[in-house]
């Protein structure tokens, strides 16, 4: 969800993949990232792999992708998804590459 909010909060355009239902993309997934582990991002080319929203946000502001906004995330962004949320989101299609 961390990922999701900096998106949002800069007005980026991003597509989900659905990892967890969809077992071709977690193999893409694992082998663009070379691990395991979610949410991987991949920006021009550029892989980062399981990160937060803030490891997100510090990439784009670094790389000059994104400029500094007083605009506020709409979820907490340096944590990882809770157990709870990853079973919420096994039954939907949304889920981030």
């Amino acid at each position: 969800m961390g990922v999701r909010a900096i998106m949002k909060k800069y007005g980026l355009e991003y597509e989900d993949r659905d990892i967890i239902n969809h077992a071709d993309q977690y193999a893409e997934m694992v082998e663009k990232s070379g691990q395991p582990l979610s949410p991987c991002v991949e920006i021009d080319g550029h892989m980062l792999a399981d990160v937060s929203g803030d490891e997100v946000e510090d990439y784009l502001l670094k790389e000059g992708l994104a400029t500094e906004t007083s605009a506020e995330a709409d979820a907490p962004t340096n944590a990882a998804c809770t157990d709870e949320e990853h079973e919420a989101m096994r039954s939907k299609t949304i889920r981030f590459f």
